[in-house]
């Protein structure tokens, strides 16, 4: 056995007992380290041949570290505040934590400043955190007033809900924290790590909220109260964070959605179902008409195809072995039952659309097809109907109703990697053209662990050829590619673009999918060149995903200050008084006859309140006219910065607006 470590990539003598807190002590950033690819505490006593390599708490194991690691200290702050209080799981998030306890009442918004302020107090008191391990046994008679500590330590090892932030492995531990005499003071069934003291978490932390959860988030078990918190290595990246988050509620599109006008919710009917308004239909319509032209331009041919279909083409495609669970139930059409109730007709069983590729399989299959057909390339704004869960149901970014600007390339298998070069080509410059420009590639293949689901359908070599085919044309991109091992659909793996918005947020936004699966099971065909026949490869694509989720996303990237070619009103007229009305009429007709869509403020309000009006409006362009712009045939042009041209000619006022929404100015 080697008598040395590896540490940070250079050789170091070992000696026994040896700590990484001894190595790393000269360094107040490392708070964990990885030893042979595992992540461990500091004080793990390191053995002859180990690998070491530095977590710093900057880095996202590190700030997982730290975030498990409060959640701990806000666990111990809500039983020492509320006693008899009984721990259920508390994980690292994104960006935070969360802590679950059963509870006699809710959580108070007095009650969360109050177990911040506990926590404060635990972290200025600098207890450190010591991993044990124990036995089955020890663990049950540690935890014995800890219910659902005890059924996790019962579901050891069994890959169950919500264990394996607990538990490990074969091996139970539980981390204690201790005082600076060394007592115990509070303990968790926890596999860790952790940071070496509470002291590291300093005052980057805040517990932010709390909701109703229920354990293993079954609606069957326990009620339990959730409390929600953040933490970050500093006070300054907290209050970074919490500017954003500000920032995020500002441009949530639930809200502005209201504000301007644009789309609503209403509960009559129902979840995840929205309604748009005139203005938001105005978005929507112009949105359609351009993505629409763009297709034909590419080479698509528009399609359409019924809301509804009998339930056997959905076996026929894999949707309803595979993908049942998101559709909604079935209903029975032209079941007939005679007046004594004998039913005389069963009837058959049709299913709401969730996808349109299975439609678009019987249009190939319609007649035969030639190699010279292809690529053939099918689109279609095709509305589709998924039974999302209520709990992920959110305004327009999660429904249950929405139109997907979906095409279906059939192809040569030879011709597939081009046909994908062109789509992704095809799919960023889209997004460009609605000002998003920042992006990352993601691949989706079927491996988890190396291992295969058996969710997935096809061959292996079918997955193979797929996978490689959509690694290589996105990394010719030049895109940075990051891996989704097991996120692909159950007939083949799929490329998603990640788009970044005005704050940094990711959002996917197109995917291209490569598909041997469903050509097969529709026995789709064409004529090759040597007259053989042969089964094209497909490729399903969708641009936006979903019109209302992108909608919904470029209403938060904006803000609702929409690019003027999107505008709803691209222009309004203010006339600094009733008398100089006629005069902005005429001044909108000559907009509206060249296409701009402009309102004239004519009510009864006072002339700053308008101007407020406009402003809150979102308008890209107000125009004021008074006496001075009637006399000499002008108008003052405002912008949505405050800054104002006085004395614009009218018809260079209309030339300005009418360019810019040529040239789809980010304005």
């Amino acid at each position: 056995m080697s008598d040395t470590l590896t540490v940070a990539g250079e050789e170091i003598p070992y000696t026994e007992g040896m700590t990484s807190t001894e190595l790393f002590a000269s360094d107040p950033t490392t708070v964990a380290v990885w030893i042979n690819g595992a992540s461990c505490d500091l004080h793990r006593e390191l053995q002859p041949g180990d690998v070491v390599e530095p977590i710093s708490i900057s880095s996202e194991e590190g700030l997982n570290i730290l975030r498990h690691s409060t959640a701990h200290v806000v666990a111990q702050a809500v039983q020492e505040l509320f006693p008899g209080t009984k721990l259920g799981i508390g994980p690292y998030i994104t960006d935070g934590f969360y802590y679950d306890f059963q509870v006699e009442e809710p959580f108070t918004p007095q009650d969360l400043k109050a177990i911040e302020k506990r926590c404060q107090r635990i972290v200025k008191e600098g207890q450190t955190f010591h991993r044990t391990e124990v036995s089955d046994d020890e663990a049950r008679t540690r935890l014995a007033d800890e219910p659902f500590k005890l059924e996790l330590v019962e579901d050891k090892g069994k890959g169950a809900e919500g264990a394996s932030v607990e538990v490990g492995g074969d091996q139970l531990t539980i981390y204690e924290n201790r005082n600076r005499k060394g007592d115990i003071v509070w303990e968790d069934l926890c596999r860790g790590p952790h940071l070496p003291s509470t002291k590291l978490i300093g005052n980057g932390f805040a517990v932010t909220k709390s909701s109703a959860a229920y354990w293993r988030g079954d609606q069957s078990n326990a009620s339990l109260q959730r409390v929600y918190g953040t933490a970050w290595p500093s006070k300054d990246e907290l209050r970074a964070y919490q500017e954003r988050i500000a920032e995020a509620e500002r441009r949530d599109h639930r809200k502005l959605g209201a504000e301007l006008d644009l789309f609503s919710f209403p509960d009559e009917l129902g979840s995840g179902l929205p309604v748009f308004h005139p203005k938001g239909g105005v978005i929507k319509r112009v949105m359609e008409d351009y993505v629409r032209q763009r297709h034909i331009e590419e080479g698509f041919e528009y399609v359409g195809t019924p809301h509804i279909s009998k339930e056997t083409l959905y076996y026929t495609s894999g949707h309803l072995p595979y993908y049942g669970e998101n559709m909604f139930p079935p209903f029975t059409v032209d079941k007939h039952v005679a007046e004594d109730g004998t039913v005389t007709h069963e009837g058959t069983d049709y299913r709401l659309k969730a996808m349109n590729c299975p439609m678009h399989n019987l249009i190939y299959r319609s007649r035969g097809r030639s190699y010279r057909d292809l690529p053939l390339r099918l689109f279609e704004f095709g509305t589709v109907y998924r039974d999302e869960p209520s709990g992920v149901i959110h305004g327009l970014t999660r429904v249950r109703g929405f139109a997907q600007d979906d095409s279906h390339s059939y192809v040569a298998e030879e011709e597939a990697a081009a046909e994908i070069k062109h789509l992704l080509d095809f799919m960023l410059s889209l997004l460009r053209d609605f000002g998003l420009d920042d992006f990352y590639l993601e691949l989706s293949t079927r491996e988890v662990d190396g291992a295969k689901k058996d969710k997935f359908i096809g061959s292996d070599e079918q997955w193979e050829i797929a996978t490689n085919t959509l690694r290589e044309v996105a990394e010719a991109t030049g895109l940075e590619l990051v891996p989704d091992p097991g996120g692909a659909a159950f007939y083949g793996p799929k490329i998603s673009v990640q788009a970044r918005d005005a704050i940094g947020r990711t959002w996917q936004m197109s995917t291209v999918q490569m598909d041997f699966n469903q050509p097969e099971r529709f026995d789709l065909e064409y004529s090759a060149s040597d007259g053989t026949r042969r089964r094209p490869v497909m490729i399903h694509s969708a641009k936006f995903g979903s019109i209302e989720r992108f909608i919904g996303v470029l209403t938060e990237h904006y803000a609702g200050a929409f690019p003027v070619w999107l505008s709803p009103v691209q222009a309004t007229l203010v006339p600094v008084a009733d008398e100089f009305d006629d005069y902005c009429h005429d001044i909108a007709q000559k907009l509206k006859a060249r296409g701009v869509r402009v309102e004239v403020d004519t009510s009864d309000d006072r002339f700053p309140k308008k101007i407020r009006n406009a402003s809150k409006s979102k308008v890209p362009y107000t125009l004021i006219a008074g006496g001075e712009d009637r006399d000499a045939g002008a108008v003052s042009f405002r912008f949505r910065d405050g800054s104002q041209d006085n004395g614009v000619p009218i018809d260079e006022a209309v030339e300005r607006i009418v360019k810019a929404i040529e040239e789809r100015a980010q304005v």
